[in-house]
């Protein structure tokens, strides 16, 4: 990652980290839109399959304007709840894009599924039961557990014997698989089509090959499917010693599987892949002001004010992300943990799951701008309001330019929903 300067100081797509936190306040999620338009094209550019579909996880960052930059760019959309499809619909994205992959479906979530023409991703045999007694004769996608999963946690393996997701498929005799297909004749129902998804933060381009296989030789025993769905879990590196995701690579095992399945399939289905993080990561800032510095025979303390109800991943995860004095990129070396201000012994920036990591940057004083890099996924959508804090504004930088695209809360805000 290419890290933008002038005068020693940091900038976000050409503008000063400091004019940032002066003109929105500290803490500030800061996007690039460049940043987000190329990591789509990326991944659009790679595939020469032309049946194609980049369905964009949303949970990953639902701030409406980033919905509206994907689509414009023709992505599609990965929904996983009720709420989520409602905002792809205030995205101007038309029903025909979105798909809900739900978990726990209620009967409200699948009657405004079908009120409003969203196709309604299955993941269990009850689900689909329940879905066939309400709506026979519908048309429906089914999530399958492959038997197979992988992750930068055991908290994100979302496939495999472990896994709650997914109609769970096994190679060794029958399995629920099965049952739902029988099912879905008996009702006289119509596949549209098959999806997977075996975890987040993958960075081997080869656990998706494998996968593929797989998940095309489930759709040989299905015809006419509208699409085969691979899921998402594309990894960043966000630790020095990591390699990115080889979207090239990858690209070429694609079109090769495809170009082999359609000639045995005989018809040419959509493929579908759902990118949440690899679109929006690298894009993303937390800006925050050093409070304070302190030091205790272990360790150099440098206490921040945002903490992790605003970036839960390196306390839920112990999940690493680079760190810099965006106020002075060079100079003398320390090493600092960074710490929230949140009333909680887990409210540390940089550490690891077995406990703290310090991070080498500038010489850091009360007062300094730090960023905290790749942040622009499960930051602000996982944040929340604990201690009654706050959370941040957000803001897109485009062409040199910053716009705020969410205000900062304030406490009326958190009170608002108080009866």
């Amino acid at each position: 990652m290419t890290i933008e300067t002038r005068q020693n100081e940091m900038l976000l797509g050409g503008i000063k980290a400091s004019d940032l936190v002066r003109e929105f306040g500290s803490p500030l999620y800061v996007y690039n839109e460049a940043v987000i338009r190329d990591s789509f094209r990326m991944i659009n550019n790679s595939i020469n399959y032309e049946k194609k579909r980049i369905h964009y996880a949303l949970k990953a960052n639902n701030n409406l304007r980033i919905l509206q930059i994907l689509e414009e760019e023709g992505a599609f959309i990965d929904a996983v709840s009720k709420e989520e499809v409602m905002l792809s619909l205030k995205a101007n994205y038309s029903p025909q894009k979105i798909l809900f992959t739900g978990i726990n479906l209620s009967d409200d979530d699948m009657d405004f599924a079908v009120r409003n023409s969203i196709m309604v991703n299955l993941g269990s045999l009850a689900s689909l039961e329940k879905y066939a007694s309400k709506y026979p004769g519908s048309t429906v996608s089914i999530r399958i557990n492959p038997d197979m999963g992988a992750g930068h946690h055991d908290h994100v393996v979302t496939g495999g014997r472990d896994s709650k997701f997914g109609i769970y498929y096994s190679q060794r005799g029958q399995s629920d698989l099965d049952m739902a297909f029988e099912l879905i004749r008996a009702k006289k129902m119509r596949l549209s089509g098959i999806h997977t998804h075996i975890g987040s933060g993958i960075l081997d381009e080869k656990k998706y090959s494998r996968l593929m296989q797989l998940i095309l030789n489930i759709a040989l025993k299905s015809k006419n499917l509208e699409f085969i769905d691979i899921g998402g879990g594309f990894g960043i590196p966000y630790k020095p010693d990591e390699h990115s995701f080889d979207f090239r690579l990858f690209g070429k095992h694609i079109d090769e599987m495809m170009s082999s399945f359609t000639r045995e399939y005989g018809f040419s289905p959509y493929l579908a892949l759902e990118p949440g993080r690899y679109l929006v990561a690298e894009a993303g800032t937390l800006l925050c002001t050093v409070m304070d510095i302190k030091n205790t025979p272990e360790y150099t303390f440098a206490g921040v004010d945002t903490g992790f109800n605003h970036l839960i991943r390196p306390m839920l995860y112990g999940s690493y992300h680079p760190v810099l004095n965006a106020s002075r990129l060079e100079g003398t070396k320390k090493e600092y943990v960074v710490s929230g201000y949140i009333c909680e012994s887990g409210d540390v920036f940089t550490r690891s799951e077995s406990g703290f990591r310090p991070q080498h940057m500038t010489e850091v004083k009360p007062g300094d701008i730090l960023a905290i890099l790749k942040t622009g996924a499960y930051g602000y959508s996982m944040a929340s309001n604990y201690n009654t804090r706050p959370r941040p504004a957000e803001v897109l930088v485009t062409d040199g330019e910053a716009r705020l695209i969410r205000r900062r809360e304030i406490f009326d805000d958190l009170i608002r929903t108080q009866v």
